[in-house]
């Protein structure tokens, strides 16, 4: 089984920034969440733990799977904003408001990862781990989970693009003999 995780609460979050790539560490809310998902998750033997590099996802993963040394992967790292990294989302500019009020249809403005790119290296990703076998924790952020959900979920057709996904909200997708399910999210 896959278990695809956002990190916690970081302060850029708290704050309302677009933090992408800024490398920030959960903040004391952000580690109560991940708490709280590492008991909602406490009956589950992880056999394989991966994060993106970024402390963030590195700590929600150590908390969830303590037991676990978690291997970090790049292509889990968070879409590349470019030079709207930090942007105080309270004020955005308007090609960010333009592009967040419809993803499927706005390209992502010039200096930004395009999202056709993010769902191509979580789909990598997610080829290379097909033939591993348990239970896989994945821990990584909110644009790159929504790439590797509409990576298993090709009929989605964006939809998972405009679908909030909360800090430490966790999706869940059966991996049999190498084939996924289509994902879904997890009740706590």
């Amino acid at each position: 089984m896959l278990y695809l995780i956002r990190h916690g609460k970081t302060a850029l979050n708290h704050a309302n920034v677009l933090q992408g790539r800024s490398d920030y560490p959960l903040n004391e809310e952000g580690i109560r969440q991940a708490e709280d998902a590492a008991r909602m998750l406490k009956d589950v033997h992880f056999d394989h733990v991966f994060t993106s590099p970024l402390i963030r996802a590195v700590q929600t993963a150590k908390i969830i799977a303590p037991e676990a040394e978690p291997v970090v992967d790049e292509r889990l790292i968070e879409m590349d904003y470019g030079p709207y990294e930090g942007m105080d989302l309270k004020k955005p500019a308007p090609e960010i408001i333009a592009f967040f009020s419809d993803f499927v249809h706005n390209p992502a403005p010039e200096g930004m990862e395009q999202l056709d790119c993010v769902v191509a290296r979580l789909g990598e990703f997610l080829e290379d781990i097909r033939s591993l076998s348990g239970n896989i924790l994945i821990s990584t952020h909110a644009i790159a989970m929504k790439g590797a959900l509409e990576y298993l979920t090709p009929e989605s057709k964006g939809k998972y693009w405009s679908t909030f996904i909360g800090n430490c909200a966790v999706y869940t997708a059966e991996n049999e003999n190498g084939q996924y399910s289509i994902p879904v999210p997890m009740q706590g």
